[in-house]
């Protein structure tokens, strides 16, 4: 199937990356964030398991259970702060 990345706010700083469209096999949003962190180097670093993250899939909030379907929009985030 074919999704729709988007990274933001520190996260897309550290990947050098805005958004991608990747084609995948992967049934969950959680299984998504581990092949991406397969990639190694920064990426790793960026989506490692313990490093709080925020993930939405077809712009609403959704955990790593969340089920990807062809098409879908996700995106990850750090969480954000008030101020």
């Amino acid at each position: 199937m074919r999704v729709t990345v988007k990274y933001f706010a520190a996260l897309r700083e550290q990947l050098g990356t805005a958004q991608e469209q990747l084609d995948t096999d992967v049934a969950t949003l959680q299984a998504l964030r581990e092949q991406l962190r397969a990639r190694g180097g920064v990426w790793a670093e960026a989506l490692a398991e313990g490093r709080p993250l925020r993930m939405a899939l077809d712009q609403t909030m959704a955990d790593g259970a969340a089920a990807l379907h062809d098409g879908a929009e996700v995106a990850f985030f750090p969480p954000v702060t008030g101020g």
